[in-house]
């Protein structure tokens, strides 16, 4: 008999060792849950976007049935009756306008909450205005009177110079009106939130006589920029 079945008969054999069978998970937890976190993650991931498709049909509805239109803005009338720069570079000026405002909307009224105008010449401001707040109502044209009267320190370069001599020379003058805005559209007994839209008027203006208006003034439409 070998040696080796002599070990196994008493009990003495030591052949390779076998690992212990590991042991499983219980059934019922594997893959259960995905945690406190993630679980709380994916429910706001659900509500945000559940308000935002909410918000968006609203808004959505709301056109529809209003049809929102742009309110329009044109130059009207103009007078300037003084535009002369001094020999220490101050440009006197005196400027007047009449800028009309048409809401154009059957259903929406618009809150003016804060009007500023201001005047540019090359790019540099030369003085503002600031007109009396007012509500317009449906279908409405109300009319904006900016007056500008003062002078400012007019910094020009070589060739900024050369271009206001062709315009002085040909009396007329590439100005700049802009109007920075600040207002609430109302739909109903509904106030929206406020809006800041800037309206530029690129304007062409025939220096006139004092008290009279500028001859040869085109009525301009203005841009509107939300």
């Amino acid at each position: 008999m070998s040696s080796e079945k002599q070990a196994q008969l008493n009990g003495a054999y030591y052949g390779p060792s076998v690992p212990p069978p590991r042991q499983s998970h219980h059934p019922g937890r594997r893959g259960r849950g995905c945690g406190c976190c993630g679980c709380l993650f994916r429910f706001l991931l659900g509500v945000i976007v559940s308000v935002v498709v909410t918000l968006g049909l609203a808004i959505l509805i709301l056109w529809l049935i209003f049809r929102p239109n742009n309110i329009k803005f044109h130059v009207t009338d103009a007078s300037l009756t003084q535009f002369n720069l001094t020999a220490t570079n101050n440009l006197q000026y005196n400027l007047a306008l009449n800028i009309t405002a048409r809401n154009p909307n059957k259903k929406i009224g618009v809150y003016y909450e804060l009007i500023s105008a201001r005047a540019y010449y090359e790019d540099q401001r030369l003085g503002s205005s600031d007109l009396e707040p007012f509500y317009q109502g449906h279908k409405n044209t109300s009319v904006l009177s900016p007056v500008f009267v003062g002078q400012h320190l007019l910094v020009l370069g070589a060739d900024e110079l050369s271009e206001f001599n062709v315009e002085k020379n040909a009396g007329v003058y590439n100005i700049d009106v802009k109007l920075y805005l600040r207002i609430k559209f109302k739909v109903g007994k509904v106030k929206t939130w406020r809006f800041k839209p800037k309206v530029k008027c690129e304007l062409k203006l025939p220096l006139s006589a004092k008290g009279t208006s500028a001859g040869g003034f085109k009525i301009t439409k203005c841009d509107i920029d939300y």
